[in-house]
């Protein structure tokens, strides 16, 4: 069986998660969708960030990424692939205006699965009940914070429900198909060879091995002629690419690091809340509070330069700079105010990026849409080869050795609701192991 090439629409660009040695897109011009599509990795990753923008222009990037998708597979002559609508793993996401816009643009699908499991950070999905581990607790994820969201909330976590929610009754919940774990784990191909015309189907997954033999039945049905679209978390994308183990430990990834690092946060998630206080008490580091409510009366030239000052000074001292946005959400009388103010906190979080020392150490960047705009604005990449995992869900990757500013960089994009308690110190530690060992702070 020859095995399509995967390709990767992710919504931030976190969803590169579980694999490695792929390349990330930031742009979806013809020419830098060739380099994906030519690259000798079976997979690549498109970063459409449509989890940071309205509805309307997510189905705008997303109806863009598969015009241009749909002429360069035809000039390379590239017929056998499969197309991967990443999103959240907690079920935030532009769902189905997404998986509408790929249909109309390289429709004729035959199904569409949601696949919502990502176990490396805790989430699973029983009898189509999708659950989150909360202190050791799974717990449906309508019953946490992830479910309140401001622009991506739902009421339920009963998958055939949560469909019927988010279509508005354009698909109910009982023409959803559910594929459970029995059904997974004792094969599913008759199944996919019967369906037709989109139907929704959703996935079951407790373990890898689950992903593992739905992924082979896919792939199976899928070289018979059936053609099928994925909106799935990171852990399917480990089964669709049987991928060797990454070339570098994850301990191993500070190796070549000669300098102090820095640390961005923009995430203000509890996990990272919680996450950034342990970091904030080693003694190499240097804390430094984004007082963002202060861009309501037009001080962001001020911000970046006291900001930048601070950046500075910590790391001519050795130090490593954590850069971190106040921790309190502020309240907006609209959804568009909200994220115009979101896009103006990134843009003072990215021109501070910009203006970091030379010789930076590494740069370690705390939440997905941060984590997007670091590599598209921050940087300025076109494209980024992923090195792999750190830890668990949380990757690296590297800048060319050419970049105008910040050659060789190692980079960590680390989502905001993933690890535990410890888990940004660890990465931290990783990063500078051949500096200075960090020690807590005498109280």
């Amino acid at each position: 069986m020859m095995r399509p090439l995967i390709i990767v629409l992710d919504d931030d660009p976190t969803g590169s998660q579980t694999v490695h040695s792929c390349l990330l897109l930031t742009q979806w011009d013809k020419d830098t969708l060739r380099l994906g599509i030519k690259d000798a990795s079976p997979l690549f990753f498109v970063l459409t960030n449509t989890r940071a923008v309205p509805p309307d222009r997510a189905a705008e990037i997303t109806r863009e990424v598969c015009q241009n998708l749909r002429a360069v597979l035809a000039e390379e002559g590239v017929e056998n692939f499969l197309i991967v609508s990443r999103s959240d793993s907690t079920l935030r996401g532009h769902y189905p205006i997404e998986t509408d816009v790929i249909a109309a643009e390289l429709g004729n699908f035959d199904a569409h699965f949601l696949v919502p499991a990502f176990l490396e950070g805790g989430r699973f999905t029983e009898n189509s009940t999708h659950y989150l581990i909360v202190d050791g607790v799974p717990t449906p994820t309508h019953l946490t914070e992830f479910a309140r969201d401001s622009v991506f909330g739902y009421t339920t976590s009963y998958l055939p429900d949560y469909v019927a929610e988010k279509t508005k009754g354009r698909i109910l919940a009982q023409q959803v198909e559910r594929f459970l774990l029995n059904d997974i784990r004792s094969g599913v191909t008759e199944r996919l060879r019967q369906l037709s015309h989109n139907t929704c189907v959703v996935v079951d997954a407790k373990e890898q091995t689950d992903l593992d033999r739905f992924a082979q039945d896919l792939l199976t049905v899928s070289s018979e002629g059936k053609r099928f679209l994925c909106r799935s978390a990171a852990s399917l994308l480990t089964a669709l690419a049987q991928l060797p183990p990454q070339p570098i430990a994850p301990e191993a990834m500070g190796r070549d690091v000669k300098t102090a690092g820095a640390v961005i946060v923009g995430s203000h998630v509890s996990k990272t809340t919680t996450q950034l206080q342990p970091l904030l008490a080693l003694d190499t580091i240097k804390p430094i509070e984004v007082e963002v409510k202060q861009l309501l009366n037009n001080q962001f030239a001020d911000l970046e330069q006291k900001v930048l000052e601070q950046v500075h000074q910590a790391h001519s001292s050795g130090l490593t700079p954590v850069i971190y946005t106040s921790r309190e959400e502020l309240t907006f009388p609209d959804l568009a105010e909200r994220l115009s103010f979101g896009a103006l906190v990134s843009d003072l979080l990215m021109a501070i990026v910009q203006g970091l020392p030379k010789d930076l150490g590494f740069l370690i960047s705390k939440g997905g849409i941060t984590s997007n705009d670091v590599l598209s604005k921050g940087l300025s990449l076109r494209s980024v080869r992923l090195l792999g995992q750190i830890l668990p869900g949380v990757s690296v990757v590297k800048t060319e050795a050419d970049h105008p500013r910040f050659p060789n960089l190692p980079v960590v994009l680390f989502p905001g609701n993933v690890g535990d308690r410890d888990s940004l110190v660890i990465v931290y530690q990783r990063l500078s192991a051949c500096l200075n060992s960090p020690e807590p702070r005498a109280e």
